[in-house]
């Protein structure tokens, strides 16, 4: 499914993609969605359930922007 596809799709929700396809600066292009909800707690309990795979966790709605984000593959 096409990035723009997803975001019409589930807006406002937390989505954990399969990467299919990125372009040169690894921007999500085209993705299969595992799971999607507006809790982002239920998105990182399916990610630690998924091995082995290139995966993106997005938000489709408007990111605030005074929002921090800090991400930790130590256990991946």
């Amino acid at each position: 499914m096409k990035w723009k596809e997803i975001v019409k799709k589930f807006k406002n929700e937390w989505v954990l993609i399969e990467a299919k396809k990125v372009d040169k600066d690894f921007k999500l292009q085209e993705g299969e969605v595992i799971t999607h909800s507006r809790d982002k707690s239920e998105i990182y309990e399916q990610l630690a359930k998924v091995k082995g795979k290139s995966l993106y966790i997005e938000y489709t709605g408007e990111i605030p922007g005074d929002l921090a984000v800090v991400l930790n593959c130590e256990d991946l």
